[in-house]
């Protein structure tokens, strides 16, 4: 069994803490990097939702535009032509709405990197610490 030289201890807490204060400053910039990530995630999931409202604005206009040509007109063939156009700006709209709301769940916007990260790191710990004492 290998004796430990007790005059080292606050040499190596010193050096432990060090390495320690270090791993977390680097574990916030890697969090701090990601969060930035998923904010410009988040920002094109708005962007989304934005155009989707506007689209959904154009399509009921359009609706309504069809209808009333609908009844107007002796004919179908005008006012089924604007309900199809209408109707395919509202699918537009729910694309760009469901785009969004995937850009925005809970899972999207979790930093895994610096999950990974972490845990690679706690592994590390662990494994050193084993394997010194």
């Amino acid at each position: 069994m290998a004796r430990h030289d007790l005059r080292q201890v606050p040499e190596l807490f010193s050096e432990a803490l060090q390495h320690f204060a270090a791993l977390l400053r680097s574990e916030a910039e890697l969090a701090k990097s990601e969060l930035k990530e998923n904010a410009a995630r988040a920002g094109t999931g708005l962007t989304c939702f934005a155009i989707a409202a506007l689209m959904a604005l154009a399509g009921m206009h359009v609706l309504a535009a069809a209808l009333v040509a609908w009844i107007a007109s002796s004919g179908l063939s005008a006012g089924w032509a604007a309900l199809i156009v209408g109707g395919g700006l509202m699918a537009v709209a729910m694309g760009l709405v469901l785009a969004g709301k995937s850009r925005l769940s809970s899972k999207a916007l979790l930093p895994n990197r610096t999950i990974r990260s972490v845990k690679q790191d706690a592994a590390s710990i662990r494994e050193a610490a084993n394997a010194r004492y």
